[in-house]
């Protein structure tokens, strides 16, 4: 076959933005500089901190209502319906979300922090608190399915409002007694959680389908998909930076201050996000998924909503505590891990769906 055949026949590849390609790189570097400078600067942490209302701090909600616009933008509603015809699929979900997931945390926050119970029960409530936010930006950058993921992390709202309180409450307070551990009581309203799922998810959410309605609408599909997108695609990638420097650096002077301690939270997660990550995306596989309904299905049954369980920590057990402390470590483990695991998707897909 000709040069000018094979043009024909494939379409040529789109080069990486300069931002896209060195991804990772920027991303460490974000954490460090957040590391280096709360720690170097001991009144940066103080002054972010009185940008906050409540439990929420106004930095790290607007990079995050930022960071998720335009993967939300991009996302055609008018197929969210498809989500829900493949029960089998959903089903995977589901269990993988609020069975699995949780008893898989708890295990391993028992098993690696039973001498830390602070730790441990900051542990068990990352673990309740299913991803409805930075998935969608990892599902993105593993090529998952976009419609499907907008789907899924909206059932994941709904359950997240429904049982979060009641799932902390069994969780914390009535199983660690049957391991020989103290139960802790936990006050968490539904009121509570509502809020954070409507802040994390709910403004950027109705943003990206208002601005796909009204795109549509009054500017045609071709504009929006061809000019539109392209044009507020960049703003994902550089809130997510944002944001996480914004996360190190309230944090920097206690991660260098008590490394260990960073660690020992840091090993079950890890070991947490594998195995999740792991076993929904050889489910998927074997449920007969396409790759990107698979990579959906294992990033948003290995993502955690830790907005939501900084929030309920702090409110809960103060902004001092060991459980605090422990929500806190989290996003600063996720952040690197699942972008590992974007790699682990992206190798998984060239071996098991090589078309």
């Amino acid at each position: 076959m000709t040069e000018q055949a094979l043009h024909a026949v494939a379409p040529p590849r789109r080069r990486l933005s300069f931002l896209d390609r060195y991804l990772t790189l920027w991303i460490f570097l974000a954490m460090l500089l957040g590391v280096g400078l709360g720690w170097a600067f001991s009144g940066l942490p103080e002054f972010i901190q009185r940008w906050s209302v409540g439990t929420t701090n106004i930095p790290i909600a607007i990079g995050l209502i930022v960071m998720m616009y335009p993967p939300l933008a991009k996302v055609k509603y008018e197929e969210l319906g498809d989500v829900f015809r493949d029960w089998k699929i959903l089903g995977i979900s589901l269990v993988q979300n609020w069975l699995i997931g949780p008893i898989v945390m708890f295990f391993l926050a028992i098993a690696f922090l039973h001498n830390y119970p602070e730790y441990m029960v900051g542990l068990i409530m990352i673990g309740l608190a299913r991803c409805i936010a930075m998935v969608i930006v990892w599902n993105q950058l593993a090529k998952g399915d976009t419609e499907y993921a907008a789907g899924l992390v909206a059932f994941n709202s709904v359950f997240q409002v429904l049982f979060y309180s009641v799932f902390a409450w069994i969780f914390v307070t009535k199983l660690p007694p049957l391991f020989g551990l103290h139960g802790i009581a936990v006050d968490v309203s539904i009121g509570q959680i509502a809020k954070s799922v409507f802040i994390y998810l709910g403004i950027p959410f109705l943003a990206g389908m208002l601005t796909r309605y009204l795109g549509l609408k009054y500017k045609g599909r071709e504009w929006y998909e061809q000019k539109f997108i392209p044009r507020i695609s960049p703003l994902t990638l550089i809130a997510l930076l944002f944001t996480i420097f914004v996360m190190f650096s309230l944090k920097g002077d206690a991660v260098l201050r008590i490394p260990l301690d960073v660690l020992r939270i840091a090993v079950p997660l890890l070991v947490y996000f594998a195995l999740m990550f792991g076993t929904t995306f050889w489910l998927g596989r074997r449920a007969g998924a396409d790759y990107p309904r698979a990579a959906t299905l294992a990033f948003t049954a290995s993502g955690n909503n830790f907005e939501l369980a900084i929030a309920v920590a702090v409110a809960v057990f103060g902004l001092s505590s060991g459980a605090a402390f422990a929500a806190v470590v989290g996003p600063l483990v996720e952040v690197p891990a699942l972008i590992a695991l974007v790699t682990v998707a992206l190798a998984g897909k060239r071996r098991w769906w090589p078309a």
